[in-house]
């Protein structure tokens, strides 16, 4: 699934945002004027959302109130951070098993990709949180880094796993293609809300290219 991530704008034009998307990540904290009602209104659109809400800028009981918002309105999926206290993240899937929302867990690194084992430490300790599905973020500075994160899709398992900065756009383009269940893009030009993050259509060229065995 090709997911437009929406951050940095108000709750009118996120919701203008989503009249031309099927899909979407809603960056929470990075939305002006957020509050509980805002949040209903938002996912209570008919496109299929994420709900995120990031640590940092809000803290965790209003981020937890915004995420518990968005399950009860409709969301699709709700992102929590593995590093989260158990209770919070406990309270969000139990909130989400009883709506039908999926709970993706995931593990961000903004300096590095980890080694394999490690990564392979936090996959565990994400699906044994209650995760539906593991994202697995991390900067790329490498052709090693990149192969090591695609490699995370050799086994039967439901991850996300991205690669940010430069040289993390050829593990955007391939995870899709491997099976990796969402490829987040940009709502536009100078609209990124992670590093190396691509456009939808830069995105759809660059697989199609590669699926059609093109240079």
């Amino acid at each position: 699934m090709i997911c437009v991530s929406i951050a940095n704008c108000t709750a009118t034009e996120c919701l203008k945002a989503l009249a031309s998307v099927k899909a979407a990540e809603i960056r929470l904290e990075t939305i002006s004027g957020m509050d509980e009602a805002a949040v209903k209104w938002i996912f209570g659109s008919k496109a299929k959302l994420v709900a995120t809400c990031r640590p940092g800028k809000m803290t965790d009981d209003k981020r937890k109130k915004l995420l518990l918002a968005a399950i009860g309105a409709g969301a699709a999926f709700v992102d929590i951070e593995v590093d989260a206290p158990d209770i919070y993240k406990q309270e969000i899937v139990k909130a989400a098993g009883a709506k039908g929302c999926e709970v993706i867990v995931s593990f961000h690194d903004n300096e590095k990709t980890p080694v394999r084992e490690e990564l392979e430490q936090i996959i565990n300790w994400g699906f044994d949180s209650g995760a539906d599905i593991v994202k697995i973020a991390c900067q790329v500075d490498c052709k090693v880094d990149a192969a090591r994160l695609l490699g995370l899709l050799d086994k039967e398992r439901r991850l996300i796993v991205v690669g940010m900065g430069e040289e993390g756009k050829i593990v955007r383009i391939v995870a899709p293609l491997l099976g990796s269940e969402i490829a987040y893009v940009s709502a536009g030009k100078g609209k990124e809300s992670a590093s190396g993050q691509m456009t939808v259509d830069e995105l759809e060229k660059k697989m199609k290219e590669i699926s059609n065995g093109s240079d």
